[in-house]
């Protein structure tokens, strides 16, 4: 529910402007003051003992000091009465906090009182238009956990003749004016927002893994005679001087051979080598 911060609740009406909405046929009209007051404003409803809001209506502001309440506990509201300029506390509400006094010292229950200052916001609970004044019944936001509410009378300057909606308007102006909408919204207590959910873990789905199929390991390399050989290792070299064995351990067993007198030769598929007394003394 919204609330006002360090404000007072009062049922009050916008008078930031003139009102003009009515006829002088209405001048005079306690009726047609009533009427004009209640297109101004939107009064404020409170649970029946008045320990919070039920639905909060317009927001007005003060500009007068001296205005003072009781808590919410209180059987009677405190009265208050704007005249000539100030507000002040009359014989009624002397004579209640009187009451009230005596009660506690005969032991009964005690009531905070609580003075509102100008410039502080309140809501407003009800306006009734009396032949001699408009009487407001305010209301407050909890301070330090206690609600305030009282009663605020404005007499008419001629207690025998009830003014025109235009004099009516300037004399609440003075002491109350409604807070627009947008301001009203910035001065409010929001209810703390809900905390956000916590984040969502990802959901990890677990697949079956297909069996692996055992690598083959590739066959070794062979050379042009079906001998393996390092993929790695430098093509064979022959050299003059090199023996049987050094040649047949590189390019492997030669496809046929040959033997005349001293000399021996070695045949590969792409290549002869002649050996004399058992060395290689020609390549071709």
């Amino acid at each position: 529910m919204a609330q006002v911060r360090n404000s007072c609740v009062l049922a009050l009406f916008a008078f930031s402007s003139p009102f003009s909405l009515l006829s002088a046929a209405q001048s005079g009209d306690p009726a047609a003051i009533q009427r004009n007051l209640n297109s101004q404003i939107q009064t404020t409803t409170t649970t029946a003992d008045r320990s919070d809001i039920v639905n909060p209506g317009s927001v007005v502001e003060l500009h007068k000091d001296g205005l003072t309440m009781y808590a919410v506990t209180a059987p009677l509201p405190q009265s208050n009465t704007y005249k000539n300029g100030k507000i002040s506390q009359g014989a009624g509400g002397f004579g209640k906090e009187l009451l009230f006094t005596m009660a506690a010292q005969g032991g009964g229950d005690t009531y905070p009182m609580r003075r509102f200052a100008a410039g502080e916001r309140c809501w407003v609970t009800g306006i009734t238009v009396q032949n001699d004044g408009v009487l407001f019944r305010l209301y407050s936001d909890p301070y330090d956990d206690i609600r305030y509410y009282g009663n605020l009378k404005i007499p008419f300057p001629n207690k025998k003749e009830v003014p025109s909606v235009d004099v009516a308007s300037q004399m609440v102006a003075e002491v109350l004016t409604v807070v627009p909408p947008d301001d009203q919204g910035s001065q409010q207590q929001q209810e703390p927002a809900p905390p956000p959910p916590p984040p969502q873990r990802p959901v990890q789905v677990q697949r079956p893994v297909p069996p692996q199929r055992p690598v083959q390991p590739l066959p070794p390399a062979r050379n042009s005679n079906g001998y393996a050989a390092p993929q790695s290792a430098a093509p064979p070299t022959i050299t003059l001087g090199q023996t049987r064995e050094q040649v047949a351990a590189a390019f492997g067993q030669p496809l046929r051979t040959a033997v005349i007198g001293a000399k021996e030769m070695f045949f590969y598929k792409d290549m002869k080598v002649t050996f004399t007394n058992g060395k290689v003394s020609n390549v071709e």
